[in-house]
């Protein structure tokens, strides 16, 4: 059997990125340092009160929320729209963002940008270290 098809634990130790403002964690599940070229995923969990920083990518990005409330600000128009379990928030490229969790339990996303954002990874050796 090839490498064609592999396997990755959402709940794993990916690499951390470095990209909360506040309590949580985003960890690369998928990106280039495990080899893919082309699509990115990560899980992030924002503790209640933190954001992300300001994100913005080259390419478009979609978030599937898997737990959690909180709310996606467009920071160009000054928007901010709230996000709920079970939802997807679908990012154009080149649009400036971030996330917030506004309730009482950590908002858990998973997703990123496609193609993956050199960017988010450039702290990080060529397999995570």
């Amino acid at each position: 059997m090839g490498d064609a098809v592999s396997i990755h634990d959402v709940l794993g130790d990916g690499p951390r990125l470095r990209i909360v403002d506040g309590p949580g964690d985003v960890r690369a599940v998928v990106w280039p340092g495990m080899g893919a070229a082309h699509r990115s995923i990560h899980r992030y969990s924002l503790d209640p009160g933190a954001a992300t920083v300001p994100l913005e990518h080259p390419g478009e990005a979609v978030f599937y929320v898997q737990a959690g409330t909180g709310e996606v600000e467009d920071l160009a128009a000054g928007v901010a729209q709230p996000v709920r379990c079970s939802e997807m928030v679908h990012v154009d490229a080149g649009t400036r963002y971030r996330f917030r969790c506004t309730g009482m339990e950590p908002l858990v996303l998973l997703g990123g940008p496609a193609p993956p954002d050199p960017n988010l990874y450039a702290h990080l050796g060529d397999k995570g270290d």
